[in-house]
């Protein structure tokens, strides 16, 4: 297994995470439980895949992303459902997190494959950390996170990705690019969070 495919599926991992705690806060019934688990785990990927003319969409070529979501919506709804004294909206966000920088650095990466120009990368990045969650509150009647905390989601995404493609630009190990990359994200995402730090507001 390569390790973008690795950062892929841990990812899809941590975004299905979310959307079962979110579908679980709503009261959902396991198809609720499920369907928002896919919509958080997949949709910014579906975005970038379309926007990048990728077909088959990168879920459909991996079916078994799709079957495992299934089984831990079995799963994780009933052990969510006994553990709901402690989810919580801090748990959302650390899952948001650390989902946004796994998948903005993916996404980013299949841009590079698919020999976009340098911006246009780190904007399919952001693109690809941002939708899920996005898609997630609004099927879950929310205005999505990542417009109404007035804390720099995407910017936190796009600073991440150009730190990625810089440190490619001068030969830096692509592996440690990935890794130290994807913890910039999440890392800044949560510094921001925890101090309450804002734009635009």
């Amino acid at each position: 297994m390569t390790l973008i495919k690795f950062i892929e599926i841990m990812a899809i991992l941590v975004g299905a995470f979310s959307g079962f705690i979110e579908a679980r806060r709503k009261r959902m019934d396991l198809v609720g439980v499920f369907t928002v688990a896919f919509i958080a785990a997949f949709g910014g990927g579906t975005l970038r895949d379309i926007l990048l003319d990728r077909r088959p969409l990168f879920w459909v070529i991996h079916q078994e992303y799709a079957i495992l979501i299934f089984v831990l919506a079995l799963v994780a709804s009933p052990l969510i459902r006994t553990l709901r004294q402690i989810v919580s909206e801090r748990l959302i966000v650390i899952a948001d997190a650390v989902g946004l920088g796994l998948f903005s650095i993916a996404g980013t990466s299949a841009a590079l494959d698919a020999n976009m120009p340098l911006f246009i990368a780190s904007m399919m990045g952001v693109i690809t950390g941002i939708f899920g969650g996005v898609l997630r509150d609004i099927v879950c009647n929310e205005v999505p996170m990542v417009f109404r905390d007035g804390k720099p989601y995407a910017i936190c995404a796009f600073l991440g990705n150009w730190l990625f493609l810089l440190m490619g630009m001068y030969g830096l190990e692509h592996d440690f690019a990935l890794w130290s990359s994807a913890l910039f994200i999440s890392g800044l995402r949560l510094i921001t969070w925890k101090f309450d730090l804002r734009m635009g507001r």
